[in-house]
């Protein structure tokens, strides 16, 4: 999960978001109520299997860059909002496969179309 938002701002065409909230030390529930509904779910999901592999070898490294990559995809959602966010992948997935991507698109399949 490493650097995922950072790939896909790097993808998308268009403006770039502004400042928005820092998310610098922002807790994972407040991750969570940053991002939009499909993301939420996976985060939540994701999360739940870091922390139960860390409660197993007492290792929090995965953990934390979970949560600091996550961080990033909150950034990026406060600061474009959810319909520019979900654009911004749509561009992202344009611009990768060459095709319209309809502004309707599920956001799953959107993320289907560039490996995420």
């Amino acid at each position: 999960m490493a650097g995922y938002g950072v790939r896909v701002a790097a993808a998308a065409s268009g403006p770039r978001p502004g400042p928005g909230p820092a998310f610098r030390d922002a807790s994972p529930a407040e991750v969570r109520a940053a991002l939009v509904p499909e993301e939420a779910a996976e985060f939540e999901r994701e999360w739940r299997t870091v922390l139960a592999k860390a409660a197993d070898t007492l290792d929090l490294a995965e953990v934390l860059e979970t949560l600091e990559s996550w961080r990033r995809v909150a950034r990026l959602t406060a600061a474009a909002g959810a319909a520019g966010h979900r654009a911004m992948y749509r561009r992202a997935a344009a611009r990768l496969t060459g095709e319209d991507i309809p502004a309707d698109e599920p956001l799953p399949r959107t993320k289907a179309r560039l490996g995420l």
